[in-house]
This record gives C-alpha cells, sequence and structure tokens, in this order.
C-alpha cells in the first residue's frame, strides 16, 4: 500500500515561504491524483491544493495566487510552493494520495507542522 512522508515544515515570519515535499511509495497505478490538506487548531481540515494524474491543479481560495502544486508523478512524489506566508496558514499539512481501483483508496502521512508569525 501506498505510503506517505511530509517533509519541509517549519517556523517564519510571515511574508516568508517554505516548500513542502511529500515521499510517496508503494503506488500501484499512476492515474490517480495526491493533494494538500491542512488543519489548524480548532479547526476543521481543509482541503489546500489538488494535483491530478494529468496535472490539473486546484487550489482553495485563501491560497490561490500563492501557493503552487507540483508533482513527479513516476517519482510519486509531489510539492508545495508556499510564499507570502501569514499567519492563517499556520497549520499542520497533511499530504493525501488516491490509489486503486477506481482510486477509491486513499492514504495520508504524518504531516508537518507550519507556523507563521
Amino acid at each position: 500500500q501506498v505510503q506517505l512522508v511530509e517533509s519541509g515544515g517549519g517556523s517564519v515570519q510571515a511574508g516568508e515561504s517554505l516548500k513542502l515535499l511529500c515521499s510517496g511509495s508503494g503506488y500501484i497505478f499512476s492515474t490517480c491524483g495526491m493533494a494538500w490538506y491542512r488543519q489548524a487548531p480548532g479547526k476543521e481540515a481543509e482541503l489546500v491544493s489538488s494535483i491530478r494524474s494529468d496535472g490539473r491543479t486546484n487550489y482553495a481560495d485563501s491560497v490561490r495566487g500563492r501557493f503552487s502544486i507540483s508533482q513527479e508523478k513516476t517519482k510519486g512524489t509531489m510539492y508545495l510552493q508556499m510564499n507570502s506566508l501569514t499567519a492563517d496558514d499556520t497549520a499542520k499539512y497533511y499530504c493525501v494520495a488516491w490509489d486503486g481501483l477506481s482510486c477509491s483508496e486513499n492514504y495520508w502521512g504524518q504531516g508537518t507542522q507550519v507556523t507563521v508569525s
């Protein structure tokens, strides 16, 4: 099954940038998508950005224009470039990947903390 590990989080000042990495392994299919979710204390987890196997992307309104998602599909890796960070971006960021028949199986990493002050 798919294994996901996030890295790249940290503590930064407002206006600075971070780049998150999701390292995946165990994929069977190459036609499924991946996504970044985040969850801040006291808030529900939200979809930040997703990327389909064909490269099509979508972004939450709150990050569009500041964040950029990308993938190296053959390696099972995904990135989230985060620019112009604000305190509202403080959250634990999770890598999510889909796999299996009809891309019906989803897998989550353990998350990486991003703190913006």
